[in-house]
Order: structure tokens, then C-alpha cells, then sequence
């Protein structure tokens, strides 16, 4: 898949909608379309990349500050008292619909383990 095909490249775009709930220059939130917890936002870099596997060296400094936004994102919603979880999909078998990396942020309930 290419990043014009990408779903998530095109939110990132603002070619098509999604309820965004933070945004910098290189990462975007926004809320799940089938949350699985009373608070789901899926977090994306704006970059398309396809996967954990796809990262290069060169996307080091993203993905640290990817992990950092997730701070601030929870810290938004009151998270960081009770706890919430972070999730990745990594292909089919683990569960990956959409090929551009993204991370699950689930909190608002006690989330069971485990997951699937």
C-alpha cells in the first residue's frame, strides 16, 4: 500500500474526516470508529510507514517523540492516575487492518488480560 491508498495518510491529510483529539507537526490522535474501551484513540505519525518492521533508522527521533505525545495524549484524558494501555498491531496474524503504524490508546475501564 502506498501512501496515497492509505487511509490514515489521508486523515493525516485532512482529506478525510476523523475526530482529532491532538495534533503536532509530526503525529496526529484521533478517536477509534470501534472503540473497545471508554476512551480508544488510534495515534499515527503523519509519516506513512507500514509497520513496526518498516521503521528505519532515520524514524528514531519520530518514534520517541510518537511515544511522548502518547504521554501528553493521556495526560489529556486524565489516564495517567488509573493507567491505560498502548497497543501495536504488527501484521495479520497480530491483528494489523490498517498498513500504516499505529498505536492502540486504551484507558477509561480496567482493561482484563489477556487481550485476545
Amino acid at each position: 500500500m502506498t501512501a496515497k491508498d492509505c487511509i490514515f495518510c489521508q486523515i493525516a491529510q485532512g482529506k478525510m474526516d476523523a475526530k482529532k483529539v491532538y495534533e503536532d507537526e509530526h503525529v496526529l490522535a484521533f478517536e477509534d470508529i470501534s472503540p473497545q474501551a471508554p476512551i480508544h484513540l488510534l495515534v499515527i505519525p503523519k509519516k506513512h510507514i507500514s509497520s513496526l518492521l518498516e521503521l528505519q533508522p532515520e524514524d528514531e527521533k519520530l518514534v520517541a517523540h510518537l511515544l511522548l505525545s502518547m504521554k501528553k495524549i493521556a495526560r489529556q484524558f486524565n489516564l495517567e492516575e488509573k493507567g491505560f494501555r498502548v497497543v501495536n498491531n504488527i501484521g495479520e496474524d497480530g491483528g494489523q487492518t490498517v498498513f500504516h503504524i499505529h498505536f492502540h490508546l486504551l484507558g477509561g475501564r480496567n482493561l482484563t488480560w489477556p487481550p485476545g
